[in-house]
């Protein structure tokens, strides 16, 4: 299986190119996604892929769509690129494993993040005021601690290259309107309660996640579906519970690792990006699927 760096698929046109996906118009309700192995950090893209991260990536959204199918309606419409539109078929040796075609939606103007521990913004947000996103919280906590009740702590979307603004649930409500902000963040924290509680019995804690919700018309009603990507490594920290300890940053299986490297060296967190060495490449990969090895209990064989 090769790396993608960039898809090139001229059957159908590219609607977008963003940090790790790229999205083709395969009809008028219709998309096909393409993960790459393309790596983002503090929103800036890498110039060196992660080789197999993009399956990686498919592959463990995959396995969370199909566990959540009882809680929430997906995008999914085929996985399996025999089952993509014909013009498609020539290119299977670099689709297979990465890419999904999917109903096409209208995604929320807001990201739908949920934290179940304080770390990240979040942590910093609270030394300073006392509170994440306007979520007031008990005095005393220490860095990695898990939260009573994990917050839905939305932020705003930016464009490539900028940075997203966390934002209150007022904020959101204002935003996306309120019915629909609470229905997305009903939804997210009941997806990531569900999600937490699995992988920590395979030996993950998930401290927070992203998610995507989008909207669809269905017999004139609006339905509100899960798009995108669900409690991967890059949408999501994941710290080995053998090695937890509250008061400190956390070992991870995710990009965190990437993010730590790049502040060793000082990286001002603006382009261009720095050349990545050849072992930190190589732990980042092996993270990636050693996540995917311990949440689905499959070996990807790459």
């Amino acid at each position: 299986m090769q790396c993608l760096t960039a898809s090139n698929l001229p059957e159908y046109p590219l609607l977008s190119r963003g940090k790790v996906r790229d999205i083709y118009e395969t009809g008028p309700d219709t998309l096909l996604i393409v993960t790459s192995d393309r790596i983002s950090a503090f929103d800036v893209v890498m110039d060196d892929p992660i080789p197999h991260k993009g399956v990686v990536l498919n592959q463990i959204t995959l396995f969370w769509m199909e566990k959540f199918a009882h809680l929430v309606p997906n995008h999914l419409l085929a996985t399996d690129v025999r089952d993509f539109p014909k013009p498609l078929q020539a290119h299977a040796d670099l689709l297979e494993g990465r890419s999904v075609l999917v109903r096409r939606a209208k995604p929320l103007p807001i990201e739908c993040i949920v934290r179940g521990y304080i770390t990240g913004s979040g942590w910093k947000d609270y030394q300073k005021t006392g509170q994440v996103c306007g979520h007031s919280l008990p005095a005393g906590l220490r860095e990695s601690d898990k939260l009573e009740q994990a917050l839905f702590t939305p932020s705003t979307k930016a464009e490539l290259g900028a940075h997203d603004e966390n934002i209150s649930v007022a904020e959101a409500m204002a935003i996306t309107g309120a019915s629909l902000a609470t229905r997305a963040q009903d939804l997210a924290l009941g997806i990531y309660s569900a999600g937490r509680d699995y992988a920590e019995g395979r030996g993950i804690l998930i401290a927070d996640t992203k998610f995507e919700f989008g909207t669809v018309q269905e017999g004139g009603v609006e339905t509100l579906i899960l798009i995108d990507e669900v409690l991967t490594p890059d949408s999501s920290r994941f710290w080995p519970m053998s090695g937890y300890a509250p008061g400190r940053g956390q070992q991870s299986f995710d990009k965190q690792f990437l993010r730590d490297w790049l502040e060793s060296i000082k990286f001002d967190k603006r382009p261009p990006a720095p050349k990545i060495p050849q072992d930190i490449i190589d732990q980042t990969r092996a993270k990636y699927l050693e996540a995917y090895r311990l949440l689905t209990g499959r070996d990807l064989g790459l």
